[in-house]
């Protein structure tokens, strides 16, 4: 592509997304924009430019990428958004906009773990009765309210910002932000008595020494599957793959 800068839209709010649009910032050739949700009361900002708040679902995304002249649209959202990037990958089919998504690889399992893979978190919320009365609770405030049901156990919610209602009855809301270090995560299960884990399979090394820290203590983790890709839409592993696919694209 020739003459004027093109537009890249980077969907972010990750590390990877801020990563990415540091990657691409200062090329001429193009002209990067990227979108946070403003879930977060005070996000990490990328570099270059910066949009805050939701599009208006699949139409009013088709509508911004016509209207903006994009040029190409990277996924880089955190890999539970799925909603996202269900909105995304309709967009970019309205509008034959090129899309890719940018998905660091989930958690891996390794000798000695202890995982229960479940497929949500109310099923999380089934499982926990039956491992344990003092839960970590890292899968994000959003989620909290599915096991606003459980009165039998007691719960510690690590979030970026306060969770909101419905809460379970017992509560203790760790305010902290990734990442996070091994032995600040043996000291958390230590002091808080903690004897099961309750995760989302969100991948990264940030939010990783959770589990080893589990493992070596030998405490049961219940980790929730991470949505599908939208089908048909291409997936970069690492930022370096995506500037090789916005080369080849834009």
């Amino acid at each position: 592509m020739s003459g004027a800068a093109a537009h890249v839209l980077i969907l972010g709010g990750t590390t990877e997304g801020r990563a990415l649009a540091a990657a691409l910032d200062g090329r001429p050739s193009l002209r990067v924009t990227s979108s946070l949700a403003g879930r977060v009361a005070q996000p990490r900002l990328p570099a270059g430019e910066v949009r805050i708040g939701g599009f208006g679902g699949p139409d009013g995304l088709a509508a911004w990428l016509r209207a903006e002249g994009v040029a190409a649209v990277v996924d880089a959202t955190h890999p539970f958004a799925a909603g996202m990037s269900r909105n995304a990958a309709l967009a970019a089919a309205a509008t034959g906009v090129p899309l890719l998504v940018l998905r660091r690889p989930g958690f891996a399992p390794v000798p000695g773990d202890r995982w229960h893979l479940v497929p949500s978190l109310a099923a999380a919320a089934e499982l926990l009765p039956g491992l344990g009365r003092r839960v970590l609770l890292s899968s994000g405030r959003q989620g909290i309210g599915a096991f606003a049901h459980l009165d039998g156990l007691h719960f510690l919610a690590r979030s970026v910002d306060p969770p909101e209602p419905p809460l379970p009855p017992s509560l203790e809301v760790l305010l902290d932000r990734g990442p996070f270090t091994l032995d600040g995560e043996r000291a958390l299960l230590r002091d808080h008595r903690i004897d099961v884990v309750v995760t989302k399979d969100s991948g990264g090394a940030a939010t990783a020494p959770k589990l080893t820290a589990a493992r070596e203590l030998g405490l049961p983790v219940v980790v929730v599957e991470r949505p599908p890709v939208p089908e048909g839409v291409p997936v970069a592993a690492d930022v370096a793959g995506a500037v090789r696919w916005l080369e080849r694209t834009v």
